[in-house]
């Protein structure tokens, strides 16, 4: 078996109840390729209508949760509180978390280990800003950040991780094929060295970063890329194109 082909819609801070209506009504047409893995990024707000409206193909995931299951955490969710609404999946550390919130990569590690713990399977995004980059950092970033995660984790089974540049999210600008496969395989040697060779040739490393129709399919085609998390394009009708990216 090869690895799962996932593709992530992360709405963001974006949709009201007749958006939802719409981006569920061109899921539910689609189709959507029956061997790709669909999980769409809901508002904590819209979770629970979002999960009892989406076709069955279709997973809902939550787009952020704390460390703990509960306290005097004004405003935060919990992995026991997504779980209790049937939603059984959560993104966590995106490059907005980390560099609009101020999220390090410690707290990021404790939320997707929590997370896990509660029965959660976890989206965990790693990437690097556009002057890291630049100054040639980009293994070293992506290395220190996903290492952070796998000295708290032990099971990777829940566990698909979104490489997302982060120079490259909502600008137009989108990594090459061979920009993005460099990395993907570098992190996938990454973990076989560091982790364990099991986990480097069966954890799914989605490709985040202005993703569209146009330029999914080739992204697609490269060995180490295994689906996608995209951001405005999955409030639009061709999403469902770039769910189908593999076909």
């Amino acid at each position: 078996m090869g690895r799962k082909f996932v593709v992530g819609g992360n709405w963001k801070m974006n949709g009201d109840k007749k958006q939802i209506s719409e981006i569920i009504e061109f899921l539910k047409a689609g189709p959507l390729h029956p061997d790709t893995q669909v999980i769409v990024g809901v508002p904590a707000i819209y979770l629970e209508h979002v999960k009892q409206s989406v076709p069955s193909n279709v997973e809902v995931a939550a787009q952020n949760c704390y460390k703990i299951p509960k306290g005097a955490f004004t405003g935060e969710i919990s992995p026991a509180m997504i779980k209790d609404i049937g939603v059984n999946w959560v993104i966590l550390g995106h490059s907005e978390r980390r560099n609009v919130f101020g999220e390090s990569d410690e707290l990021v590690a404790e939320k997707v280990a929590h997370a896990l713990d509660s029965g959660l399977k976890v989206i965990a995004c790693i990437g690097e800003k556009l002057e890291e980059r630049e100054a040639g950092q980009t293994e070293a970033v992506v290395f220190r950040q996903t290492k952070a995660i796998a000295d708290k984790i032990k099971d990777w089974s829940h566990v698909v991780i979104a490489y997302e540049p982060v120079w490259a999210i909502g600008t137009g600008k989108t990594a090459t094929p061979a920009q993005a496969q460099e990395v993907h395989k570098a992190l996938r040697g990454w973990l076989s060295s560091n982790v364990s060779a099991q986990v480097g040739e069966t954890v799914s490393i989605q490709y985040g970063g202005s993703v569209t129709a146009a330029n999914c399919k080739e992204l697609a085609s490269q060995p180490d890329i295994d689906g996608f998390l995209v951001g405005g394009a999955s409030l639009k009708p061709e999403f469902v194109n770039i769910v189908n990216a593999k076909q």
